[in-house]
């Protein structure tokens, strides 16, 4: 079964369209990243997969759940659905977007406790294994302010693994830290790759994205321009993917 499939996808906002007519399939267990330059929609597809922007016209399916589909109008599932598909991901933000006021453990712990139903002892436990996992264990009881740039964003991804997501989308995940901190997270990241989990990584880092990547989507004016292997899409012929990586590897 596939984890995404995604079917004449458009979104516009008032006038300008964002997204034109897209269609692409992850499978399961495949990492994939979406590449190109600011604007190009890369990160509004991520937001329509995640539920947090709605879209004009088309059709998403999520590890099998339709969650929205299009006729003569627009149709989203129902609530149920919608909930069910929500829990299948996880979403690793730019911005961190952690809770100020709690802990490290607490921000970890929360949705565990809350939206899935366990215990608070499990939950601590799971969290703790994360947090050591992802090297943050001794910061268990610090708060956000306490952390750097890079041990926050790595919480914040401790904390989407604790929903045990199907899919874990990445947008940008490195854009907002300084140059010597985003070298930890992009192997916090890659050390990932073993848990078989469906990746969706939006980024600029393209050594990365051509190091870690099954495949490789680049997106330009709303459209997917080329769709491959890191190879393929390295190697590509077409002006525009030569002209935008040609500024990463001159």
């Amino acid at each position: 079964m596939s984890a995404i499939e995604v079917k004449n996808l458009e979104k516009r906002f008032g006038k300008l369209e964002v997204l034109k007519d897209i269609s692409l399939t992850i499978e399961s267990g495949e990492i994939v990243s979406i590449i190109g330059s600011s604007g190009s929609g890369k990160s509004t597809l991520l937001r329509c997969l995640n539920q947090l922007e709605t879209i004009n016209g088309g059709e998403i399916i999520i590890d099998g759940d339709q969650m929205v589909s299009t006729t003569n109008r627009v149709q989203y599932a129902s609530k149920d659905v919608l909930k069910k598909i929500r829990l299948k991901t996880g979403l690793v933000f730019q911005s961190f977007n952690l809770f100020p006021h709690y802990s490290v453990l607490r921000n970890v712990t929360e949705a565990p406790i809350h939206v899935l139903g366990k215990s608070k002892e499990e939950a601590t436990k799971e969290a703790l294994e994360l947090l050591e996992r992802l090297g943050l264990k001794d910061k268990a009881e610090s708060y956000p302010y306490e952390l750097s740039g890079g041990q926050s964003q790595r919480v914040s991804i401790a904390r989407a693994l604790a929903l045990q997501p199907k899919v874990l989308f990445f947008d940008e995940p490195t854009s907002a830290l300084d140059p010597e901190l985003t070298g930890e997270v992009l192997k916090v990241i890659k050390s990932l790759t073993t848990l078989g989990i469906t990746m969706v990584i939006v980024t600029h880092e393209m050594s990365f994205a051509r190091e870690i990547s099954d495949r490789l989507i680049f997106m330009d004016g709303g459209v997917v321009v080329e769709n491959g292997t890191p190879d393929q899409v390295f190697g590509s012929e077409n002006p525009r993917i030569q002209s935008f990586l040609g500024k990463f590897t001159d």
